[in-house]
């Protein structure tokens, strides 16, 4: 686990003997709440690294005397113990996890089987309901381990031989999973706090499963509760039923009548684009990027999909070219070797996504592709005025970014909670990732409905794929390490993303 940055700002102002510098970032510090919970959260990662050599030992050791007796025992408790870790620092994280279309089966198979791959569930029949074509907006790592926490809990409650069943449906629009277990129930009493840490009907159970699900059902805009009973239509009826409702899905049309240029120099690639878009648009190919411009230059497309890395000129470059050629110019771009800088530099030039080779699962292409023609075409509004809008509750920060926006002749209107009063458009937005009225994607999103159509930039105290990732998506011109001590190189980096002169 990196070291907080207000943490590593305190630090390094107390190595090198700054007074005003260390107040400055122990009230960070303190502002950001990471006391004993993010130490806590420390401590705990920390200690999976003795854990991890336990493991291995014991597996080693079992492979020369089977895992059987106290072995067995030994391992089965330390995975016990990874769990807890693992649910502590989930509840203490804050960070929200990068989320796309995906099939809800996919998350739910995978849990089923890691479930069935735990001794303790031999003795359970599980079953499991799962239409493929039921989608939600969501990260799949966490969905597995949503319904693994549902399964495992379902399975502590039993004492002996069981039955599970996990069914996805939807309700209208609405994605649904009900997960039903046949055991003794949930003492009524219980049936309020079931979600609180530390609360279990379960001798085995930690306390912190289901308020981990509740979590990660909350990062998904997801409802987790206890449904009645007949919520199954299985006889007879089981005892305990949770249902998980995820938010309404849009479902993006076919991209009927639309030009998709695809560029990459292996054809096996240009090929599943072919096979996967051919029927609902109309798909043009390139080899190169100078093939491409050419073609763009004679036959204008709706969207141009290119890997970043091309014999001669660059995926990057095209981009770039592409849209000096048409500032609407949509355009995703693809890489096997994703880096930080080169995220940075798709996010400025105006790139939509950024793709990952290989594709995790085609059909999220599909409505990735879906969704980036669907856009309306952007219409960048040329700025105007000297006010720019910076969403921040620092007062620290504030005033440095205030200083480096006077350097350049700019009056920065600040903003330190949610309740923003209507003005005309400002020239640009500064939005920090760490606002705390309005944290990570939400301060995104905040921030993007302020701008009005004017240029927004994100700061953030450490640049990270996942944060400059969310900020392409939303839209953002560029996404800035705060720079928390330094008014001038502020300065210098905003002046660059606003393209402003500073003679």
């Amino acid at each position: 686990m990196e070291t907080p940055a207000p943490l590593a700002h305190l630090l390094q102002a107390l190595e090198v003997g700054d007074l005003a510098a260390a107040k400055a970032a122990a009230a960070a510090l303190q502002r950001t709440s990471a006391g004993p919970t993010q130490l806590a959260a420390e401590v705990l990662h920390e200690l999976r690294q003795p854990l991890l050599g336990v493991k291995a030992y014991a597996q080693l050791l079992s492979e020369e005397t089977g895992p059987v007796g106290p072995l067995k025992l030994l391992l089965a408790q330390v995975e016990r113990m990874e769990q807890i870790i693992s649910d502590f620092v989930r509840l203490s994280s804050d960070r929200a996890a990068p989320q796309q279309p995906l099939p809800l089966a996919t998350a739910v198979w995978a849990a089923a089987k890691l479930f069935a791959l735990n001794p303790d569930s031999s003795h359970i029949a599980l079953e499991v309901e799962a239409p493929e074509h039921i989608t939600v907006q969501g990260n799949s790592r966490l969905l597995e381990q949503l319904t693994l926490n549902l399964l495992n809990n379902a399975r502590d409650a039993m004492a002996g031989r069981g039955r599970i069943k996990v069914r996805l449906t939807t309700e209208g629009t609405a994605p649904v999973m009900y997960v039903a277990d046949w055991g003794p129930g949930i003492p009524r009493e219980m049936r309020e706090k079931i979600f609180e840490p530390y609360v279990s009907s379960s001798k085995r159970g930690t306390g912190l499963g289901l308020a981990v699900c509740r979590r990660i059902a909350h990062e998904h805009h997801a409802e987790l509760s206890l449904a009645p009973n007949d919520s199954m239509p299985d006889q007879p009826p089981p005892s305990t039923v949770f249902r998980v409702a995820f938010p309404a899905t849009v479902v993006e049309a076919p991209a009927q009548g639309k030009r998709v240029l695809i560029v990459d120099d292996e054809s096996i690639i240009r090929m599943v684009f072919r096979d996967l878009m051919g029927k609902e648009c109309e798909i043009l190919e390139a080899g190169t990027a100078e093939e491409a411009l050419e073609l763009l230059r004679n036959e204008p497309v709706d969207l141009i999909i290119t890997d970043k890395n091309l014999p001669g000129i660059s995926g990057l470059a095209l981009a770039q070219q592409a849209r000096a050629m048409n500032p609407q110019a949509r355009v995703l771009l693809m890489t096997g070797y994703p880096s930080l800088g080169t995220t940075q530099e798709a996010l400025e030039l105006g790139v939509m996504d950024y793709l990952l080779k290989p594709f995790d699962d085609i059909r999220q292409v599909r409505a990735l592709i879906r969704s980036a023609l669907a856009a309306p075409p952007a219409q960048p509004r040329p700025a105007a005025g000297k006010r720019v809008d910076v969403l921040d509750d620092n007062s620290t920060s504030s005033r440095i970014i205030a200083e480096a926006l006077g350097r350049l002749g700019l009056e920065a209107r600040l903003i330190s909670n949610t309740e923003v009063v209507a003005m005309e458009p400002p020239m640009a937005v500064l939005v920090s990732w760490d606002f705390t009225p309005a944290y990570g994607r939400k301060a995104l999103e905040l921030g993007k409905a302020l701008a009005q159509g004017a240029p927004f930039i994100v700061l953030v105290e450490h640049l990270t794929m996942e944060t400059t990732l969310d900020s392409l998506r939303a839209g953002a011109i560029a996404c800035l390490p705060r720079l928390f001590f330094d008014a001038a190189a502020l300065s210098r980096e905003l002046s660059r993303a606003l393209k402003l002169s500073t003679t």
